[in-house]
This record gives C-alpha cells, structure tokens and sequence, in this order.
C-alpha cells in the first residue's frame, strides 16, 4: 500500500470536498440549465484557467499528430463518456444516490485492473474494495423499490462509472510524452466538443438565460471541480496505483450525500450513516500506512 506524500493529502482533501459538495450543486444546475448544455457551458470556462496555467508554467501547447489516437482514447474513456452520461443521470436521481453510483469506479477499476491489466491488491486491498462495494448497496438500499422510474439514470451512471474506471486504469499505461496540464487541457477542449455537438443537437430549443442558481452551478464547476480538480485527479490518478488513487477519494460520494441533504432536503436515513463507518474502512485501507519491514540482521 504506498504511503502518500504531504502534496498528495493536501491535494486529495481539496479534491474530495470539491467534487463531494459538486454533486448537490450539479443537481441545481440542470434543474435550471439542460444538462447538457450546463456541462458543456462548464468545460468551456474551465478551459481558459487551464490555458492561463500552461502558460504561466511554461508548458507546451501542441501534442504530436502521431499521439492523438492515444489521446482520443484518454479523453474518450476519462472525460467523454463520464461527462456525458452522468449529467445526463443527474436529473433522474438524487444528488446523493447520483454521487454513490457514480464512485462505484473503485470497484470496477479493481476488477478491470484484475481482469484485464494483471494488477494484484494485497487483502487489504480488497477490504476496502468490499467494504466500498458494501456501502455503495447500504446507500441504495432504499432505492431498490424504485429503480423502474429511475432504471435509465441508474444504468446511465454505472455505464460512466465504468468508463472511467477504465480510464483510470488506462492513464497509468497509455503514454503521451507531454506535460500532464497539456494532455488535461486537450482532454477537456475534446469533451467540450463533443458536448458541443450534443447540446446543440439535442437541447438548443431550450435554452435560455440561467438565473442565479445556475450561473453559481457553472461558475463553480468551471473554476473548481472541473478547471482545478479535474487537472487534480489526473496528477492522484498517474502518481498512485489505481486503486489507491480511486479508493482513496470515497469519502466523495458521502459529502455529496449529507450535502445534499442540507441543502436539498433529501431524506437520510441508517443506511447513510452505516456508510460512513464502510467508506472511513475502504479509505484507510489505502491511506493508513503499512508496518515498517524490520530490517534483517547482520552478524
């Protein structure tokens, strides 16, 4: 289990409570902005501060001709089809339950890992993946009854978790030799097209001008969970093994639950809180540091 550095914790708080309180914040965005259009709107204002931070560092703009296949298939698996098909199951569910299916990324990056890229987890490793696993069911518990009117939002969000599971999995081993600023600024210019075209095609009858709530939704999720956590989660993703760098960010999927609780009103109930206590297992069996190997004698 590696040990995580005093950058790497700092950066994973800011990151958790960013992306943890984005998820009742999305929720009053779409109610007042189509959903594609808000993320779409999100990523174009997230693209400049990512522009202005390569320029300040210096960084190189361009990527190869001969690395965009790779590219392409970064963006598509990590921010393509997690973009898309989670904001278009946000309005069909709650912010919490939203959040809680969304982090079962964990889960289906340790079986991709296993099942497709050789990658063995010590036991406590796979603790904390069922201790995930187990809170994740504790979390929909009360859900169960109603999926057939929330059937499409729940198989939108597995389907995108499972994408950016695999995406995870894929940033660790798919080499673009470019700055990480670089391939995160390209990534979201391409998921922004795409959104692009998808709003434009499908919800420009709707649009109008957003009111306060949904003008905060996106200026939030420009400048903070997608211009400053998503160039984040890239650096946690590539620096830690997968599993490490994705149960270590479960405490998510909880603030988005109690946050959505405050400020939407949704109903919490035992099973929440039973979550807790599973998400806190799962994250220490990443984060607490293994016992030190004592070294062997010398005559």
């Amino acid at each position: 289990m590696p040990v995580l550095s005093r950058r790497q914790l700092v950066l994973l708080v800011l990151l958790t409570l960013v992306w943890g309180l984005n998820w009742p914040v999305m929720k009053l965005g779409v109610a007042d902005v189509p959903p594609l259009t808000f993320r779409m709107a999100s990523l174009w204002l997230g693209l400049p501060i990512l522009a202005l931070v390569l320029l300040q560092q210096r960084a190189p703009f361009t990527i190869a001709r001969v690395h965009w296949p790779r590219l392409l298939l970064l963006a598509t698996t990590n921010m393509v089809a997690w973009h898309v098909l989670m904001i278009l199951a946000i309005p069909r569910l709650s912010s919490g339950r939203a959040a809680i299916l969304g982090y079962t990324m964990p889960i289906f990056s340790a079986v991709i890992g296993g099942l497709f890229f050789g990658d063995r987890l010590a036991g406590r490793g796979w603790a904390g993946v069922a201790a995930a696993a187990l809170g994740v069911v504790l979390l929909l518990w009360h859900e169960v009854g109603m999926l057939g009117s929330s059937a499409l939002g729940v198989g939108l969000m597995l389907t995108s978790a499972a994408f950016w599971a695999l995406g995870t999995q894929l940033l660790r081993r798919v080499h673009v030799p470019v700055p990480l600023l670089t391939l995160t600024f390209w990534m979201v210019a391409i998921t922004g097209t795409v959104l692009t075209v998808l709003a434009v095609g499908f919800e420009r009858q709707h649009w109008h001008m957003p009111g306060t709530a949904g003008w905060v939704a996106i200026i939030y999720n420009g400048v903070l969970a997608l211009g400053f956590a998503q160039t984040v989660w890239f650096f946690l993703a590539r620096t830690l093994p997968p599993v490490a760098s994705t149960l270590s960010v479960m405490l998510i999927p909880v603030i988005g639950v109690f946050s959505g609780a405050l400020w939407l009103s949704e109903v919490l109930r035992w099973q929440d809180w039973a979550a807790v206590a599973l998400m806190a297992v799962a994250i220490a069996s990443v984060l607490w540091p293994a016992p030190a190997r004592s070294a062997p004698a010398r005559d």
